[in-house]
């Protein structure tokens, strides 16, 4: 059978471009699998319940039902800590006491900082250090990450593949570099809690946009070290506005409510988007 999964953020209203995303998922699952639908609020200073509530009714007005109860990631930050505590306990996580300024400048320092799917890779300033150092900055109490020893990560589960729309292909997480897997203000990161989620709800295929399929190559190394079930992966093309640029929250991309106020019908948006 397989298991889908919608997964918002609910730091702004749902726009045609989530309701194009929640329309693949629910239709990859087909009529014996399982739609479910994940509210991914790790971010508290963005995250706001009227966002939330919205979420359920755009979802409802587009005709999708999903299982229930529905998983929320503010609600199992113990799923993330037991996973951070695995990683660290098998050497492969260590605390990064540098601030974002100082990563930066010291990028900017670097002529042809490697890049990432992010931006420039993380240039390793704390990974060398001691032991005794770290123990001694956690006790002054020094700010810190968590970031993955992208190097002794690949070390220990050697080469990996995924697969991509029915395609098994080689992984390369090292594009990542060394990721943080967790900040003192967010005790997971996005990458690490959907990971776990996607394998605490069984998930057995992964749709979502194009822009996360790098970040697939980096989960798929997470469910390695963790020892997690591998789904399947299809990422879908994005949507754009007339001048080509992607639909997003953050650029005010018109919300379904809106829609919906204007007379559209659900069956309209569907059609319109390729949902007959």
């Amino acid at each position: 059978m397989t298991i889908t999964r919608f997964a918002p953020s609910p730091t702004g209203y749902l726009h045609e471009g989530h309701a194009f995303s929640a329309l693949i998922a629910a239709a990859a699952a087909g009529p014996d699998g399982s739609f479910l639908l994940r509210i991914e609020d790790i971010d508290a200073t963005r995250c706001r319940p009227e966002f939330e509530a919205a979420i359920y009714e755009d979802l409802a007005w587009l005709g999708l039902r999903w299982e229930t109860p529905v998983r929320r990631q503010s609600e199992h930050f113990a799923d993330y800590r037991a996973a951070l505590t695995l990683l660290e306990a098998e050497g492969q996580i260590y605390p990064c006491f540098c601030t974002r300024k100082e990563v930066a400048a010291e990028i900017a320092m670097s002529a042809g900082a490697p890049q990432g799917p992010d931006g420039p890779l993380y240039p390793g300033t704390c990974r060398a250090l001691s032991q005794t150092a770290r123990a001694a900055r956690i006790a002054a109490g020094r700010p810190y990450a968590l970031r993955l020893d992208m190097a002794r990560a690949h070390a220990r589960t050697g080469p990996l593949t995924l697969v991509e729309s029915g395609v098994r292909i080689d992984a390369t997480p090292q594009m990542f570099g060394d990721v943080v897997l967790a900040r003192k203000e967010t005790p997971t990161s996005y990458h690490l809690a959907v990971t776990l989620d996607d394998a605490l709800q069984g998930v057995t295929l992964v749709t979502r946009g194009a822009d996360l399929a790098p970040a697939a190559h980096l989960h798929r190394l997470l469910q390695a070290l963790l020892d997690l079930p591998e789904p399947a992966w299809q990422h879908h093309r994005l949507l754009t506005d007339a001048s080509g640029k992607r639909l997003a929250k953050r650029d005010n991309a018109t919300p379904l409510a809106e829609l919906m106020a204007r007379g559209i019908s659900p069956a309209d948006l569907r059609a319109g988007l390729g949902f007959a």
